[in-house]
């Protein structure tokens, strides 16, 4: 029964989940098929050695392009599921800590749960960030992290490499560090936003200007705020940022592929203000975003008792610093 119902949720990671076997902890932390698929590819070509490989869903991405590819993990009954699950690929029982191949980029997937919980910092991984770095030191390493990883507790443990953040299905999925032999010259931060199928890396310009807002306003993919490349990608799309400090961006024209927010109305922001602002547009139904500003979009969207018959999208956030901030709503008609 516990099978059948981990292969059910599994559908929302892989697209035939129908033959695998999972353990309930093994499929909250294995990583979703777009996202293996979008690792195999940077390391494809590579001899590979995947040294917390689990229930194998790494290794199932990685073994029609790597160069040679082996499994090891410290769990047996995980490594007897890995075994079944690719079973093309040569595994062996070992403590990721002990290394067990000494030239092969090694792939590490650390714990991120302890009885249900995640952990925030990397030291407390099972096996430990500071571990992993520590055994590894001098060899290429790829290690899978949580999405909101604090980035400077990365480089107080001596990382030196590149930080990719990446996105796929609406959400970001995880933060991967990719030591510096893996990284492309220059860059130490990636956002891969995979729906788009667009990357963009520090390594860019990012000399957008900060201006007030034009036509469009754009909300950039969540992969970008999280890896702070959100001038970068201003810069890239002809966008500025309608504030130093909060993500939301703007442009007269939104470019192709982005969704966009079509500015209506600009209104200092209010409660009352805006449920004047959106009973005069007839609006019955609101998307609301919120950005720098304490607000809570679903009790806001019960407090405003809309009663109209138009649908229309609200933009919140907060503009200047200081004395001079100010919170701001946008009334806008969403690009689709």
């Amino acid at each position: 029964m516990e099978t059948t119902l981990l292969r059910r949720r599994a559908a929302a990671k892989f697209a035939d989940p129908g033959d695998w076997l999972f353990t309930d902890e093994g499929l909250q932390q294995a990583t979703a098929q777009p996202v293996a698929a979008h690792r195999a590819r940077r390391l494809s070509g590579a001899v590979v050695h995947d040294a917390t490989c689990s229930i194998g869903t790494e290794l199932a991405a990685l073994r029609n392009s790597s160069a040679a590819l082996v499994g090891s993990d410290v769990d047996p009954v995980r490594l007897a599921m890995a075994r079944h699950n690719v079973a093309d690929v040569d595994l062996c029982r070992a403590d990721a800590l002990r290394p067990v191949t000494a030239s092969a980029v090694v792939l590490l997937d650390p714990a991120r749960r302890s009885a249900g919980r995640r952990r925030f910092d990397p030291r407390d991984y099972t096996p430990g960030l500071d571990a992993l770095l520590d055994v590894f030191r001098g060899r290429d390493i790829v290690v899978k992290c949580a999405p909101g990883i604090d980035f400077d507790a990365v480089a107080q443990l001596g990382f030196t490499g590149e930080i990719e953040v990446t996105s796929s299905a609406g959400s970001v999925r995880e933060a991967c560090l990719w030591s510096a032999g893996l990284a492309a010259p220059g860059v130490t931060r990636r956002a891969s936003m995979l729906d788009a199928g667009e990357e963009i890396t520090d390594a860019e310009p990012d000399d957008c200007i900060v201006a007030r807002a034009g036509r469009w306003i754009v909300d950039p993919d969540g992969a970008v705020v999280r890896a702070g490349l959100v001038r970068h990608y201003a810069t890239r799309h002809g966008l500025w940022q309608l504030d130093p400090d909060i993500a939301y961006l703007s442009g007269d024209s939104l470019p192709t592929g982005l969704r966009g927010f079509e500015v209506l109305e600009e209104l200092a922001y209010s409660e009352r203000r805006l449920r004047q602002a959106l009973s005069g547009r007839d609006v019955g139904a609101a998307e609301i975003l919120v950005r720098g500003v304490d607000v809570d979009p679903d009790a806001l969207r019960h407090r405003l008792r809309l009663r109209g018959s138009q649908q229309l999208s609200v933009v919140i956030t907060r503009l200047g610093t200081g004395a001079a901030s100010r919170a701001t709503a946008f009334i806008c008609r969403p690009s689709r």
